[in-house]
This record gives C-alpha cells, structure tokens and sequence, in this order.
C-alpha cells in the first residue's frame, strides 16, 4: 500500500549509484547529439523523453529481455548465483531502451539488488545505475535465527510504532543488500492497523545469523488530515451503461471503477451505480451511500490518467494500459487516504464527522502517484528515499492540479488546500518554503533523514518548486509565493512543464530503490543532460536549484 500507498510486494533497497561493470560505461548514460538539443521548435518530441509502447510491443521487450536476462547478468559482471528478473522496460524516442532488473542470489530475493541497464538503439550498451555497487556474497544461506523469532520480533517492532491488532503470515529468507555488505537475513511484513485506522504494512528486515533488527519501514503511505468535503464543480465523467443503468467504470481509462466500502475497512465494496448518470450533489453527505466523494474520485483517476498519458505518455500506472480502482467511505470518520498495491487501489476516507472526504484533485494525483513511484523506481519509504516518494507524489499530484485546469481548483503549489486539515484554511503543505508547516524541511542536512517521510519530502518539494519558477517573490493564479534558497543566491525557473520531464525521466530511468538526495541531485543531471544536453540552460537550472537545497 502506499501514502497514501502500500507496497505488498517485495522491496528493493539500496542506494543508488553508477557503477562501471564489464562492458558498461560508469556515467549512467552516454548522452547522443540529438539528446544534446534543447527542446524547441515544435512539436518534435525530445529524443530522451519515453515513447509510447503499445501493451504487445512492452510485453514483447519485457520477455526478451528476460530471455537475455543471463547473458546481461554475464556482462554486467555478476557472480554465478545471480539472475536478473525483468520488472519493467522504458523506451525512448530516440530507440534507447532502459531496462529495470531486481535481482535473486541462490534463489533469494536481493533486496537493494535493483538496477537499470541502459542500451542505444544500435544494441550498444550505454550504462547501468546500480542501487547497490557491492558484490552480493554470503558465507552461509543457512539461517542461525529461526523463522518464528524474527516474526515475533517484527509483530514487536509493530507493536512499539503503535499498531494494533498486528499479525504476520510469516518471516521469508532474503539477502539483505540495502546498506553495507550483503548478509542472509529475513523480510517479515507484519498487518493490521496503525493506531489511527490505516491498514498496516510494516515490513522488518531481521539479520538471520545475529537476529538482529537492521531495516523497517511502512509500506502504508498516507495524507493525513482534517479536512472538508471537495467541491470541483459540474465536471465531466466517463461512465459505463450496463442495461439500463449506469455504473461508475471508466472503460475508457483502462476499465477504472468507483466503489462503496460503506464505512467497511475490508473488501473491495459496491461498484456505484445510478439512474440518471448525474453523480452528487455537489456537498458532502455524512450518508454511507453518498455520491459526491464517488464523483470526487472518479474524476481525481480520470485527470491523473490524462495528466500521465498527455504529459510522459504513459498508459496508467503500469504503463500497461490497465486501470486502478478507487474506493471511497473507508471506516468510520476516517481522516486519511491511501494507495495500496496489493488491490491496485486507492482509497479515501471521509474524514472528521464523515463528511470532510479526502478526494481533492491533488490528492488523489499524489495517491495514484505513489503507484507509478511503487512500480518504476521503487523509492524506499524510510530515510531519505521515503522523502523523495512523499516528494514524488507532491510533485506530480501539484502536476495534475496544473493540467487540470479546473476553476474550482485552480494549479498551485500548496498540497491539500482544499481540504483544509488544520482547520484555519491553510494547505497541508507548500512546495516554496515548506517549513511554514511548522514541520518540514526547507534544506538538506544530514539529519534530514530522521524526519517523518512527510517532512524530510520538503527537500524534494522546494527542489521542484525553484527548478519550476525560481527563487524570489512572485504571484501566481492569484497565490503569491517567496521561495528563498540555502546560499541566498538567486534561481531562475526553466517552467513547470520542463521540471516536470526531468524528475519523470530521473524517476523512471535513473532512480532506485533507496536513491538519497544525493543520488537524486545525480538522477535528475542525467535526465536532464539525455532530455537537453549537458551544456543547456536545463541542465544548469537543476545543479542550481539542488544547490539552492543545499544538495551539491
């Protein structure tokens, strides 16, 4: 699941790193002519920026490269023991291909053994960005821990963060990869419920020779809030007529459907269905059955859809072509709304008194966001990696409000405005100066990482901001925003749609799993030297706007 979103698949850890190996080269990336132009003219699509594949065409690339998985494992030099798994292939328009691998040593998921190869159209192997550079060895893939003892130790670990009614199916054998030299250790994912009503998913990795506990983090990520009922006003809705009624599925957004929990935090509800096609009131209800937040979601899923498939072409989160679903109603005055991964779903309470539903626009962008970060680089939500996913929603969720264009709510750069959490109508957060929360960091230090993922995601978010508009005081859409930077020196903006091709590009191609801010800095130069060349105003713009955090 996830924050809102929750990973219930396994997790790779690491950070992320070029490495030189066999025949590729240590940059990451070697950067054509073409790729060197600054986007202009026209319409002509950037040489860097990700094709749109057809689902044959992507399923074709995924199973040949899993076909060549062990000649690339050969060449990138791994040991015997290792076989890369293909989980994900991004093609550019110029022919490059970046192929994303996890890895399994002696039959054991690797975690942190993700990395990315990259290949011309030529076929000519152009680098590989490795989340780990250590080589993945153990002594002994005989546990001296039993099994039970590291699933009780992780129901503990539940336990002591405050989670209730936790439970566990069991603790299985992994190599551990995520941070120094690679040991045998165990994952156990405990379930169940945070102490506010989410669901739980708190996976702890546990040394199988010492039992000692060496990594956790939260695979349920969320917005949590006080908030009121979202009204976007009329919009449109692309529904399914089945006999003589509707219902809310979006046939044409890979089959997206709408669903009722009824106030139930199990399931996955009642597809909402209607008479007339008119969905709401426009006002929220404290009635289980309401309309209004359905129609909320729905139309959150359709703008970010579009918003993915105008903007990166890509096909849903997936890049598949298939549609997530929402559900709405969850639990009883639930105030918070999450991404699951394991129903492929988002799903939204109704906040205080049941009538403050938390389906704002840019909302629901950050919680189908978290799906698209859970299945392309897989951003840690622990430390500084869980920063830069909280990040990756704000970024791209504040990218949805934009494309949007609604008048009701109109693009900012402040996150959860309309549903107004705190009650005295400030947002949540804002991506200028995000300390004026009162909580989240405006610059990096090396204590960033302690913070809570939503608060250590400041750094990206300020990143953004000046990458997008640059420092100073400006005002826009009728918000006036005064973004300072760490040095005091001044940034100039190189626009949103620009900051926005960039971080897609370093997410999709060049981040891993545990990608610091560091790293991220690295990430985002490569994405912009493929998309605009290393000696353009772009490529400069990102090393300034790092600099402007404190990242250098």
């Amino acid at each position: 699941m996830s924050p809102l979103y929750a990973r219930h698949k396994r997790i790779t850890l690491a950070v992320a790193t070029a490495v030189a190996a066999g025949a590729l080269v240590s940059t990451g990336l070697t950067t054509s002519a073409s790729a060197q132009t600054p986007a202009g003219a026209a319409a002509k699509p950037l040489a860097a920026a990700p094709t749109t594949l057809s689902a044959a065409a992507r399923t074709t690339l995924i199973r040949q490269a899993q076909a060549d998985a062990a000649r690339t494992a050969r060449h990138i030099g791994l040991g015997a023991k290792e076989k890369l798994v293909v989980k994900d292939v991004v093609k550019d328009v110029d022919g490059t291909v970046h192929t994303r691998y996890e890895r399994t040593y002696a039959g054991l998921p690797v975690l942190g053994g993700d990395l990315i190869v990259h290949t011309a159209k030529s076929g000519k192997a152009e680098g590989i960005t490795k989340a780990n550079k250590s080589v993945i060895k153990v002594a002994s893939l005989k546990p001296q821990v039993t099994a039970a003892k590291a699933e009780k130790q992780a129901v503990s670990a539940a336990k002591a963060l405050g989670s209730a009614k936790t439970s566990a199916d069991g603790a299985r054998k992994v190599i551990w990869a995520g941070s120094g030299k690679p040991v045998l250790a165990y994952e156990t994912v405990v379930g169940g419920l945070q102490d506010d009503g989410t669901p739980n998913q708190l996976h702890v990795i546990t040394d199988a020779a010492s039992g000692k506990k060496l990594f956790e983090y939260q695979g349920v990520e969320n917005v949590t809030g006080t908030g009121k009922s979202l009204y976007s006003g009329t919009v449109s809705l692309d529904t399914t007529l089945s006999g003589s009624t509707y219902q809310l599925t979006d046939a044409g957004r890979g089959g997206h459907k709408t669903y009722n929990l009824a106030r139930k935090t199990s399931g996955t509800g009642t597809l909402f269905t209607d008479a007339d096609n008119v969905w709401g009131t426009g006002t929220a209800s404290s009635s289980s059955t309401d309309q209004t937040a359905a129609a909320d979601a729905a139309y959150g899923a359709q703008e970010t859809w579009d918003f993915y498939k105008s903007t990166f072409n890509r096909s849903g989160i997936k890049n598949n072509g298939v549609g997530a679903y929402s559900r709405v109603h969850y639990g009883n005055a639930y105030v918070n709304a999450f991404w699951d991964d394991s129903c492929f779903c988002m799903t939204y309470g109704d906040g205080s008194g049941n009538v403050n539903p938390l389906t704002s626009l840019d909302v629901a962008g950050h919680e189908m966001s978290h799906g698209v970060t859970s299945n392309t680089a897989g951003l840690n939500y622990s430390g500084e990696s869980g920063g830069l996913n909280e990040g990756t929603s704000d970024i791209f969720g504040t990218g949805v409000e934009f494309f949007a264009n609604n008048p009701n709510d109109v693009g900012d750069y402040l996150i959860g405005e309309e549903i107004d959490i705190n009650g005295d109508g400030s947002p949540l957060r804002y991506m200028d100066k995000p300390s004026k929360d009162g909580g989240s960091a405006d610059y990096w230090s090396s204590t960033v990482g302690n913070k809570d993922v939503h608060y250590s995601s400041g750094v990206a978010n300020h990143f953004f901001y000046l990458l997008a508009e640059g420092s100073g005081s400006k005002t826009i859409n009728g918000v006036t925003y005064n973004s300072p930077t760490y040095n005091g020196a001044a940034v100039t903006g190189i626009g949103r749609a620009k900051a926005l091709q960039i971080w897609y590009k370093a997410l999709t191609t060049y981040m891993t799993s545990t990608t610091n801010y560091k790293a991220a800095r690295t990430a985002t130069l490569n994405a912009a030297s493929a998309l605009y060349g290393s000696t353009s105003t772009e490529y400069k713009a990102v090393a300034a706007a790092w600099t402007g955090v404190n990242v250098s």
